[in-house]
């Protein structure tokens, strides 16, 4: 049965996308300080999440990399591209850095 889960860990997320999930979404929440958010679906989310609590999760130690890496990338460049929204929120409309004197 197809599923849905949010993840703010990153090896759970990693194991799951390992375990056959996909990335479906990446969320960045700011209440002081940034989280990330994965949204993961697939099958078996449920029995997946169930087994990596409870220290029952085996997965290739080479997948679990390339997920994580993956996982990083995703993550840093929605944090660059929030990051650039919240920096320049407050700088008057039409505002351009080189026109200053």
């Amino acid at each position: 049965m197809q599923g849905t889960v949010e993840v703010t860990d990153l090896f759970k997320g990693a194991f799951l996308l390992c375990m056959g999930g996909r990335l479906d979404q990446v969320k960045i929440r700011n209440n002081g300080r940034r989280i990330a958010t994965f949204l993961i679906t697939g099958p078996d989310l449920d029995r997946l999440d169930s087994d990596y609590r409870c220290g029952r999760a085996l997965v290739n130690p080479v997948e679990l990399r390339e997920s994580l890496n993956h996982l990083r990338d995703v993550m840093f460049e929605k944090l660059r591209k929030t990051e650039g929204r919240y920096k320049h929120a407050n700088r008057p409309r039409g505002y351009r850095a080189s026109q200053a004197h």
